[in-house]
């Protein structure tokens, strides 16, 4: 049996121009910040930004996208809290039975801005922990005292009922640090921790040389794995499409067979989401394919979303496997990996190359690949 088809036709959830359901929204919906992150896709800082979408506008996007699917919409930044009509948008998203989450830096959460989530209908937030010391976490993040802050926040979510996951971006510098922040995460009552490989946009061009290398990228994905049956929190490895071809690897070698039942999410969602089952909405309303990828799609104050997500010929092109470039093109895995499209943009200018921190070689490819 041909192994590239098998994986395609078994294992592609997303595939092929049907079955692209939008499942996940992140939308931008301010640049203001108040830390300057080192890695910081967007270089985001203190504004004010021009050409932000306003309330209306936003109510707008919201059920344009409602029309479309009834995803999750992550409300991001920037610091999503900086922006006075946050709690209003979420809860206009909440009535046309979206999932609102939110992905606040934490430090400016109170009591009160707990509370005010919960009332809104925000259903978790995601918290950012990239060093377990306080010392490294405000050296990444840029501002100190950010590590106490966020820990004070979540604690106060929590006390508002609201659940949290913790995610972490990893370079060379905080890779050994991993299984302490997930330790922490577990001590923290996280339901969950999500792993972030570092594309080198925005601020993170600046510290490129901090991205760890295909060798330790698929040892970091391999451990992950391992935690799998360790943790009671539920693990994803975000920007990191490789972890699926992975995990279908482990899994095969221990005789085990991948189901929903068995392995969860990871069983029915592939790695490179990007214009398949999730897209991004910057502050001003240009939709890429993914925040890391700075490819215009479409604008909502253009046109429709609907129109965007289904008519834009960069969505078409992600959609269609057939059309990956070099050995991600020849991957019998590629359905359920597809590699960065951001990371490949990023190296070669072209969304559709290969993923560039790979170490795997397919059968079909040549070793010249």
């Amino acid at each position: 049996m041909n192994p590239h088809s098998h994986a395609e036709k078994e294992k592609a959830p997303h595939g092929h121009g049907k079955g692209n359901t939008l499942r996940l929204v992140a939308w931008e919906t301010t640049r203001n910040c108040n830390l300057s992150c080192v890695h910081c896709r967007a270089a985001a800082t203190n504004g004010p930004y021009q050409g932000e979408l306003d309330t209306d506008q936003g109510f707008k996007l919201l059920g344009e996208i409602a029309e479309v699917a009834k995803p999750i919409i992550i409300l991001t930044g920037g610091e999503p809290l900086l922006r006075d009509d946050i709690f209003d948008l979420a809860k206009h998203g909440d009535s046309l039975g979206l999932r609102m989450v939110m992905a606040p830096n934490g430090t400016l959460i109170t009591p009160q801005v707990a509370e005010k989530m919960a009332a809104s209908g925000i259903r978790r937030i995601s918290a950012s922990i990239d060093g377990a010391t306080k010392a490294f976490h405000d050296k990444f993040r840029g501002v100190e005292g950010a590590f106490d802050a966020a820990i004070r926040g979540i604690e106060y979510v929590k006390s508002a009922g609201i659940e949290f996951q913790i995610n972490t971006t990893i370079t060379k510098s905080n890779l050994d640090q991993i299984p302490k922040i997930l330790e922490l995460a577990e001590r923290l009552g996280a339901v969950a921790h999500h792993i972030f490989l570092l594309v080198p946009t925005g601020r993170g061009k600046y510290i490129v040389d901090q991205a760890i290398d295909a060798k330790e990228y698929e040892d970091t994905l391999n451990w992950f794995y391992d935690q799998r049956e360790k943790t009671p929190l539920q693990l994803k490895a975000t920007c990191a499409p490789h972890y699926y071809r992975i995990l279908r690897q482990r899994a095969k070698a221990e005789g085990k067979t991948i189901s929903f039942q068995t392995h969860g999410l990871d069983a029915v969602t592939r790695g490179c989401l990007a214009g398949t089952g999730f897209c991004f909405i910057s502050h001003t309303g240009v939709v890429q394919p993914c925040g890391y990828t700075d490819v215009k799609c479409g604008d909502v104050t253009q046109t429709t979303f609907g129109e965007v997500w289904n008519h834009s010929p960069v969505f078409l092109k992600l959609r269609d496997f057939k059309q990956l470039e070099g050995k991600c093109g020849a991957c019998e895995y590629r359905a359920v990996c597809g590699g960065c499209r951001a990371r490949a943009f990023e190296a070669s200018g072209n969304y559709m190359a290969e993923e560039p921190l790979c170490a795997f070689q397919p059968e079909k490819a040549s070793p010249s690949l």
